[in-house]
């Protein structure tokens, strides 16, 4: 039996920059943390020859083409496990539809469980590609790369996303106390709302040569932002984020609503500096920046305040039994 534990992320600016219809012309820049969310993937030999999903619900089949669920299905294909296995997955956090990239946070953690399951070494690199091959080529769902990287790799980092499909993984190496500091004035709220980020991603891929100029001013944000975390001045990092927020909710329709404005502005009037709808938009979780002495001014939007800390392993084996 295996056990991996995977991380969950928040994206700070530059989200969108990392589609392969704009990196591979004019190259990604953005910042992205990981957070002490996880997903849980358990992966067992079985008794006898068949295969036993469970996840949002059970599946048991005989062969790998019978699977329902398309990256369980494409991940034991690509690894050549052919059946005698059970697989179940537990999240921490709703795991459709929110914005923290669950999908393939899910993937990552499975394919280091079964490359654990076969006793081969995964590098966090190779865990990463293999999660982008399996959602971005073979499946063909539309989306970017910034959520497998950091599944695998954790921490706070500036992600270079290159024109030659290589990305750059730059950690943010700050010291416990301003680590600390900037998690006292960050605020994770979930709106309650779950989104179709496939739809939002089909709109946004369309429309990327509209927004050139958007997207460049996004990732100069975030090199800027990259470069206020080692300042740690909370006022211009949070008008940072409030610039990359109102460019990101032009890129596309779906990314924010009537409700979702009502509740960033409102935000702000109860004294944040900024903040970011995570993920493709629409619904999910909102992160704002703001004094911690004002954190409690938040708690009129009426939205679920969910306490997190950031985390710096990515996708580990957490338990290995034979």
């Amino acid at each position: 039996m295996i056990i991996t534990k995977t991380p969950l992320r928040i994206g700070f600016v530059g989200g969108g920059t990392d589609i392969p219809e704009y990196y591979r012309k004019h190259g990604g820049l953005l910042v992205s943390a990981a957070i002490n969310k996880y997903i849980y993937i358990v992966v067992n030999k079985k008794f006898d020859d068949e295969i036993r999903i469970s996840y949002s619900k059970t599946e048991m089949v005989k062969t790998v083409n019978e699977i329902e669920h398309p990256s369980i299905r494409e991940a034991l294909k690509l690894l050549n496990i052919d059946g005698g296995i059970e697989i179940l997955s537990i999240s921490d956090i709703p795991s459709t539809g929110t914005g923290l990239g669950s999908s393939s946070t899910f993937l990552v953690g499975l394919l280091n469980a079964l490359h654990a399951y076969k006793s081969e070494f995964v590098s966090r690199e190779d865990l990463a590609r293999e999660a982008v091959k399996i959602e971005r080529e073979i499946l063909r769902e539309p989306g970017g790369k910034q959520d497998q990287y950091m599944a695998a790799y954790g921490g706070i980092n500036l992600l270079k996303f290159n024109e030659n499909d290589s990305v750059n993984v730059n950690p943010v190496t700050l010291n416990t106390d301003i680590m600390e500091e900037l998690k006292d004035n960050l605020c994770l709220l979930y709106t309650g709302k779950n989104h179709n980020s496939g739809g939002i991603h089909n709109n946004q891929r369309k429309d990327v040569s509209k927004h050139i100029d958007d997207y460049s001013t996004m990732k100069q944000y975030s090199l800027e932002f990259y470069e206020e975390l080692y300042k740690m001045d909370i006022k211009k990092l949070g008008s940072t984020l409030n610039e990359n927020w109102n460019l990101k909710r032009k890129l596309s329709d779906g990314i924010t609503n009537k409700d979702i404005d009502n509740y960033y502005n409102k935000a702000i009037n109860l004294g944040a500096y900024g903040g970011n709808l995570i993920g493709a938009g629409g619904g999910g979780f909102f992160i704002f920046i703001i004094d911690k002495d004002k954190k409690k001014n938040l708690k009129a939007l009426g939205l679920r305040d969910i306490d997190f800390d950031f985390d710096f392993e990515g996708s580990r084996v957490i338990y290995f039994s034979e």
